[in-house]
């Protein structure tokens, strides 16, 4: 049974503001240690008032903090807004306050809009420098050679598992030629999720770290007491990215009955591609879904989102979602 693990954007609802959701993060992240997931991740969004985990570093602290055993790390990091000896000393410091239970998951793009890049201060028009600084940063984890004239206090000669994120094969062909595990934003931007994973597992080379390809795919999943209230609880997310391409980002929504009622006709087509990777429905169905969607691509791990605007429905979802895993392998 493969594991599974959460990614989380500490959301903010309508209605409410980040310290519910900083809160709500916090309860979900404790569930998801309690019920046996193996991550829990926070991403690096900014100027999106509907996520509230831009200072990423922070918040992985606060849940490593309160949570036991689960690892918790950032998925990810968007570096081209880093410096990376300052993300080496972050998670450095993070990895000696928790040993053994930090991830630094590295993405590409700024996360966020071209004017917060530029307010950001790093290389906005471009992350051409990427691979050079993911191995920089990578240099700043192996120990300190005497003479070194600027080492990451602490970071040096740390084991932080560094992954390369993302939705292309760029970063598929990175994650290959460093040797490093590699996960796929196929929750949002599945269009070239095949071929990224042949490229990365036909690429890999075996590094000191990992001996063979390590993939972990991410999934939007929503499971509830009928498959009726899951299609309503995901018009939440299918609005938001609604608001998302109109150029109008906001708060979480509340469901809605007919999202027909909500979306034009291509805004409906290009939604149902971004959320193409989607399993919903009650207990048996999501744990059906699941099991078909690593039949069919082969992760090494799962890694399942949903932003649902009731809290509880969310922690719900999340505690079915686990509970049908194991009931199918189970059975």
């Amino acid at each position: 049974m493969i594991p599974l693990s959460i990614l989380d954007l500490a959301p903010v609802c309508e209605g409410s503001d980040t310290t519910a959701a900083f809160a709500n993060m916090l309860e979900l992240a404790q569930q998801a240690d309690a019920l046996g997931y193996r991550r829990f991740w926070l991403a690096e969004h900014h100027n999106m008032p509907g996520i509230a985990s831009a200072a990423t570093a922070v918040l992985i602290g606060h849940v490593a903090g309160g949570t036991q055993r689960i690892r918790v790390g950032a998925g990810g990091i968007m570096l081209p807004n880093h410096a990376p000896l300052q993300a080496a000393e972050q998670f450095g410091t993070l990895a000696s306050l928790y040993p053994d239970r930090i991830d630094l998951g590295l993405g590409r793009a700024p996360g966020t809009d071209q004017p917060t890049a530029r307010a950001l201060r790093r290389y906005f028009d471009s992350a051409d420098q990427f691979p050079q600084d993911v191995r920089e940063l990578l240099h700043y984890f192996e120990p300190a050679q005497p003479g070194q004239a600027v080492q990451a206090v602490p970071g040096a000669g740390l084991r932080v598992p560094v992954w390369i994120l993302g939705s292309s094969l760029f970063g598929a062909r990175l994650a290959a030629s460093l040797g490093l595990p590699y996960a796929f934003a196929s929750h949002f931007a599945p269009d070239s999720m095949d071929e990224a994973l042949a490229v990365y597992r036909r690429d890999f080379r075996e590094s000191a770290t990992l001996k063979r390809p390590h993939a972990m795919l991410a999934l939007n999943v929503v499971a509830s007491e009928s498959e009726a209230e899951s299609r309503r609880l995901f018009t939440s997310q299918q609005q938001s990215f609604v608001n998302l391409r109109r150029g109008n980002p906001g708060r979480i929504p509340p469901p809605v009955n007919d999202i027909d009622t909500f979306w034009q006709p291509h805004e409906k087509v290009g939604v149902e591609r971004a959320l193409a990777c989607t399993v919903l429905g009650d207990a048996q169905q999501v744990g059906e879904g699941i099991a078909a969607f690593v039949d069919r691509h082969q992760p090494d791990e799962l890694l399942l989102t949903a932003n649902i605007y009731d809290h509880r429905a969310r922690l719900r979802s999340f505690e079915l979602a686990m509970q049908a895993w194991h009931a199918r392998h189970a059975a």
